[in-house]
């Protein structure tokens, strides 16, 4: 009896297990206890490698790049422009005056609050419950789910339910989230750079609410208090208090804490969160109401010349702003000279913004380590001036930084493009990947059927 102890206690420690996982993959039970899970895995990952002391240094570039075909020529649509042909005050100058606004009202409630959607109990899905907000306004009868099954479908596993496959996927792009309006319902979708307060309060008295993409500290997931980049609906705002009404969907799993309807927030504390997302916004609205949108919008209904207003932003903020603020702007810098096909602008202001981010204090609540998750122009803007191993390096450091490993499509993309241009064969294996991870990416899809790879 002696000698079969250990084959017992053995037997008993497979059983154990055993029950163990199947409990946990019972859906119930992994809904509570899976984001615990990967709490632990990040506090792991993060002593060993601390997200927040990882720094990109860019290259010196010297010599002649290495040339490809396919690496000098941009995506369909896109034209290169090596350098500005005039500044940008005397672009704006030659522009037409935007439209008279009327006085507006000093105090606008659209009632967000009725068509609130949390993203309580699913994985990064400010994206798509933003979006239903926002489609829901108007009368759409679609669900945050509806939404996740296109924009982050996740790994194609017939065994796993897809707001399970979808949990690697840590981000939605403003591209993604206007694509599926246009494709899949029968409202319209516009997004723009260079956004102010007045423009959003000029909608929103006309009774267009908007989404916004801003960054801001918060607690996230695996409990640390950190910067993060979110989705907000705003559905009004207050001139007297001087702050907007929004409908925020992100709230935690503490017991007790209630959503956040018809949160208000400060004017200035709102710019502040917007800087570091280029004040981004994107307007849903009824494709037959699509000429009152622009007549509200005035310049801003011209991307063109927004990108060029959203430089001259970043210009000024550069001139007055210090430490995470200046990179933030130095980073807008960039992101609009990508916007206006101008790559060794962008790359130059790029170069600046990652000096200023490595003498930030490396504190992980302070240092935006997660800012190339959720904004991808930097590889643009590398690429198109032929600066393959920037590419590839920022990518590499960017996708050592999720607690579930290089699960970032978009990085992956880039690198698989830089090292595709360099003649190197893990091209093929990254872009399978980022189609693996998103069976709709798009254009995933479309580099490996040029490369006559399957995916």
């Amino acid at each position: 009896m002696f000698k079969n102890k250990p084959l017992s206690v053995l037997i008993g420690i497979l059983l154990a297990l055993f029950l163990g996982v199947g409990i946990y993959n019972i859906p119930y039970v992994n809904v509570r206890l899976a984001w615990r899970i990967d709490s632990l895995r990040a506090e792991l990952m993060a002593i060993f490698n601390p997200p927040a002391e990882q720094v990109f240094v860019p290259l010196a570039v010297t010599g002649t790049p290495p040339v490809n075909l396919l690496a000098t020529l941009p995506p369909p649509g896109i034209t290169i422009v090596s350098e500005n042909t005039a500044a940008p005050t005397e672009i704006l100058a030659t522009l037409p005056p935007t439209i008279t606004p009327t006085p507006l009202p000093g105090r606008i409630d659209l009632k967000g609050s009725k068509f609130y959607v949390d993203q309580n109990n699913r994985w990064n899905y400010c994206g798509p419950a933003n979006l239903t907000m926002a489609l829901n306004f108007w009368g759409w009868k679609g669900n945050k789910d509806d939404v996740a099954k296109v924009v982050k479908p996740g790994i194609n596993d017939p065994n796993k339910s897809f707001i399970d496959r979808g949990r690697l996927d840590l981000n939605v792009m403003p591209y993604e989230l206007a694509d599926f309006v246009t494709s899949e319902t029968e409202f319209s979708a516009l997004v723009r750079y260079g956004g102010k307060i007045e423009v959003l309060r000029g909608l929103l008295a006309a009774g267009f609410p908007v989404i916004i993409e801003k960054g801001y500290y918060e607690i996230d997931s695996q409990g640390k208090y950190t910067w993060l980049g979110h989705y907000l609906f705003v559905t009004g705002y207050d001139d007297r208090e001087k702050v907007f009404i929004v409908q925020d969907a992100f709230y935690h799993h503490r017991e007790g804490e209630a959503p956040r309807k018809d949160a208000l927030v400060k004017f200035d504390d709102f710019i502040n969160g917007w800087r570091s997302f280029n004040y981004l916004f994107m307007v849903v609205y009824p494709t037959e109401r699509e000429q009152e949108v622009y007549n509200t919008l005035g310049n801003w209904s011209d991307p063109t010349w927004t990108d060029r207003y959203a430089l001259e932003l970043a210009n000024a903020d550069i001139g007055a702003l210090k430490d995470i603020d200046l990179f933030f702007a130095w980073f807008n810098k960039g992101t609009s000279h990508v916007q206006l096909q101008e790559y060794s602008d962008a790359a130059s202001a790029y170069d600046r913004a990652f000096f200023i981010y490595a003498d930030l204090d490396q504190d992980e609540s302070y240092r935006p380590y997660r800012m190339i998750w959720y904004q991808t122009s930097p590889y643009w803007a590398y690429f198109y001036t032929g600066r393959y191993q920037d590419v590839i390096n920022l990518a590499n450091l960017t996708l050592s930084t999720p607690s579930t490993g290089p699960t970032l499509e978009e990085s992956l993309y880039w690198r698989a493009m830089a090292e595709y241009a360099l003649g190197d064969d893990a091209a093929f294996a990254d872009m399978r990947e980022t189609v693996r991870l998103n069976p709709n990416f798009e254009p995933g899809l479309q580099r490996l059927q040029e490369w006559g790879i399957a995916p």
